[in-house]
């Protein structure tokens, strides 16, 4: 697992109201990009997400939603589902092609299904082109503010040039009136896409013959956070509807499934349970792994958290407790992977390729166990390794290119074979990757005098230098 931003209103109105109009409709307007972020409760206003990469979290989230993705009629590697390193039960699509999903809902989800209806939810939006249609209709209600503004402004300039203080006032209550107005048009507008989004979860899980019990869980449970508060609330001011609300309209309709009270597949839960004990145990103290998993718990997903704890009080006892998991499923790739990394972190790289090369044989295709191997292989400082690791990193970069640590380490590897150009290129684009676009270029111009024009790594090196970021509006 690897834990990875001065002229008055009346004289400009006066002057050119058309022209006002225009530019507070660009300004308006070049804030529609950021629109979709503001959905999400959880860092919606952050630069960037804390975000988290474990392969077997992933993998599973995967074949939670792929059939998902099916019934909703989505090519299942259109939509990327990448975990948020916060606890917080949150969920949220910014486009149509990432979904975002914190830890928190894998930790408090105690069945498959907790989660799947959350995915299936989210899929609605994506499915239902409501992050498009939230777009037109955020522009509607700028324009609706915006022209509430400009008529105002004129009013209060009318006023002020008359004397007429009466409407001057009127003016300012029609442009401030006229705020509300165009917010209240999209905040309703969202709320009848998170209606619409339910449906649509509703439809997935009947069609995949899964029950629904697990997201109206869910509902139930922002239900209950919200007794206290939705007494005082305005329903009219909120852009989603009331937790209660929400779980009253579909609770009825998914009592009628014959699949509500079919559980999750025995083998699916199990994996369900080892993710949130190995979550758990990653992102908690050793006490608090205890607590939840004494040592009378003799379950594999209880062993799982304990050898983890063991391993992040850096014990020389973690190798032992991994390799008792390891004894009774010798080929689950995942505890190859954490043994290899207890040794990496232990400072002993060399002992650490041999499982690393293990969880590589029993899954082939996974991009993070081949980082990982390439990792082990850099730090084995073994020029012998070094064309392997090179070797590995790329195939590691090709499956997973948004991974900085696998081009740090492919540098390392170019960089003591001799091949400094490459090396830079590969600076350039972990650079490139951490958002560092000036650092980037930097490196990306100084391989390019020392590589041959037209080759791989000179047009890589040219692609970045070349790169101009998105501009949003003037």
């Amino acid at each position: 697992m690897i834990a990875q931003p001065t002229s008055s209103c009346c004289e400009r109105s006066r002057r050119t109201p058309l022209g006002t109009f225009r530019r507070l409709l660009a300004l308006a307007s070049a804030g529609l990009a950021a629109l979709p972020l503001a959905m999400p409760q959880v860092h919606a206003q952050t630069g960037k997400l804390p975000l988290v990469r474990d392969a077997e979290a992933e993998a599973l989230l995967r074949d939670y939603a792929a059939p998902i993705y099916r019934a909703a009629g989505l090519p299942q590697s259109q939509v990327e589902i990448i975990l948020v390193n916060d606890k917080g039960f949150n969920a949220f699509v910014p486009d149509s092609r990432r979904m975002f999903v914190n830890l928190g809902v894998l930790m408090d989800a105690e069945t498959p299904g907790e989660v799947i209806g959350v995915i299936a939810h989210e899929t609605g939006h994506i499915a239902g082109r409501h992050l498009v249609r939230l777009r037109q209709a955020a522009t509607n209600a700028q324009i609706m503010s915006v022209i509430g503004l400009v008529l105002g402004v004129g009013a209060m300039a009318a006023g002020a040039s008359s004397g007429a203080g009466g409407v001057a006032q009127g003016g300012a209550a029609m442009a401030l009136g006229a705020g509300s107005v165009g917010q209240r048009s999209l905040l309703a507008y969202q709320r009848g896409e998170e209606a619409a989004a339910d449906k649509a979860a509703l439809r997935y899980l009947e069609a995949t013959g899964q029950s629904a019990k697990g997201m109206l869980k869910t509902f139930e449970r922002f239900a209950d956070q919200q007794i206290f508060s939705s007494r005082y609330a305005d329903p009219y001011a909120l852009s989603h509807p009331m937790a209660r609300e929400r779980y009253n309209a579909l609770e009825a309709e998914a009592r009628k499934s014959r699949y509500f009270d079919t559980p999750a597949p025995t083998a699916l839960q199990a994996r369900h349970d080892m993710v949130r004990a190995k979550l758990l145990a990653f992102t908690s103290h050793p006490n608090a792994v205890a607590r939840a998993y004494p040592r009378s718990d003799t379950s594999l997903a209880a062993q799982y958290a304990r050898a983890i704890a063991t391993m992040n009080t850096r014990s020389r006892d973690a190798v032992k407790a991994i390799d008792a998991l390891i004894a009774q499923q010798p080929n689950n790739p995942y505890f190859q992977e954490l043994k290899g990394q207890a040794l990496l972190e232990s400072g002993n790289p060399r002992e650490a390729v041999a499982p690393f090369r293990k969880a590589v044989a029993l899954q082939p295709n996974e991009g993070q166990f081949l980082i990982w191997l390439g990792y082990a292989l850099v730090g084995a400082n073994d020029p012998t390794l070094l064309p392997e690791a090179e070797r590995v990193l790329k195939s590691g970069i090709q499956r997973d290119p948004n991974s900085g640590i696998a081009y740090s380490q492919l540098a390392i590897a170019l960089a003591r074979q001799g091949k400094q150009p490459e090396a830079d290129v590969a600076t350039a684009q972990g650079l490139m990757m951490a958002g560092d676009f000036q650092g980037a270029k930097r490196y990306a111009a100084r391989a390019q005098k020392n590589l041959k024009p037209g080759t791989p790594s000179w047009l890589q090196a040219d692609d970045i230098v070349s790169y101009k970021p998105p501009s949003f509006g003037q």
